[in-house]
């Protein structure tokens, strides 16, 4: 039986999380694989959390859109890389899309609402922080004379010249990017102002071209280090990636503004750490050799 469960999870792994971190023992990731468990530890620990429900039927989200109104979103309950997750949901012909995008990823879907603010992933290990990221979906930002696709061009081209890929992958023209222009009365021959940003898809994910700008992670008050350590000592594990919401920036401490914890994930996609296209490189070695000498249990059994 173990052997069966050894070669699931390579192929687990290799199928849907190539390049995750694996320093977490299968009871920790037991504990945290849904985001209905990690939703709980929060609302059992005072943590920060989304107003949500996880449902089978599709009428539940539109009950829920109903009493607490929008913007939401809605996500599988299993998942990674924000597959099958669509946000900001404005209105109900959006909520039914992204009914259809989550229920293609996994039966039970979660709905929550949505804050607008900034979308960060924290690293956390050995009862500290290690790498504070901010994520972004793609955008371009304007200069007054260059057409959004020669912009594109741009940015890839900038992309290249720092060598941010496969990690970080390109803005492609395709046709969600041209849709979601379309939904801001743009399209790629629009001229677009100098210092105007325009985003290109609706997620943070990395595979439609979305980036990442470290933060030192120094500039977090006390207050907000202490609440994400609080967070991986919860579950005790070795190391967590945890996606959290500032409404105005994790600099500022999560007492003066609104603020959720969206998940924890306990294989986290290191690698984007590596790889900012804004902000400073960070040298993450030592950290990594650290966890790499750590004995975990039944690292490899799903």
């Amino acid at each position: 039986m173990i052997a069966i469960k050894r070669i699931l999870y390579r192929w687990i792994d290799k199928k849907f999380l190539g390049g995750c971190s694996s320093y977490n023992s299968l009871e920790v990731r037991k504990r945290c694989r849904s985001k209905l468990q990690a939703r709980d530890m929060f609302a059992a620990n005072d943590i920060p959390h989304a107003k949500g429900t996880t449902f089978f039927n599709p009428f539940t989200a539109i009950r829920f859109a109903k009493e607490h109104g929008f913007p939401l979103v809605v996500k599988p309950n299993v998942s990674g890389f924000s597959r099958g997750s669509h946000f900001p949901i404005r209105n109900y012909s959006e909520l039914i899309k992204g009914l259809f995008f989550a229920r293609a990823w996994w039966p039970i879907s979660v709905v929550e609402q949505y804050l607008e603010g900034k979308n960060y992933r924290v690293v956390v290990a050995d009862g500290k922080i290690i790498s504070v990221i901010q994520r972004y979906p793609p955008f371009i930002d304007g200069d007054g004379t260059s057409t959004i696709d020669i912009l594109i061009d741009r940015e890839n081209h900038i992309r290249d010249e720092m060598k941010l890929g496969p990690t970080i992958h390109n803005i492609e023209k395709n046709a969600k990017v041209v849709a979601y222009l379309k939904k801001q009365d743009l399209s790629l021959s629009s001229v677009v102002g100098d210092g105007e940003r325009v985003y290109l898809f609706h997620r943070v994910a990395l595979a439609p071209g979305g980036v990442v700008e470290t933060v030192d992670k120094d500039s977090l008050p006390e207050e907000n280090q202490e609440l994400f350590i609080k967070v991986l000592s919860l579950f005790n594990a070795n190391i967590f990636g945890i996606d959290a919401i500032f409404k105005d920036g994790i600099d500022k401490s999560y007492k003066e503004q609104d603020c959720i914890f969206l998940e924890v994930n306990s294989r986290p996609y290191l690698k984007m750490h590596d790889f900012p296209r804004y902000g400073e490189v960070e040298d993450l070695s030592a950290e990594y050799h650290k966890l790499a000498e750590l004995q975990v249990d039944k690292k490899d059994i799903f």
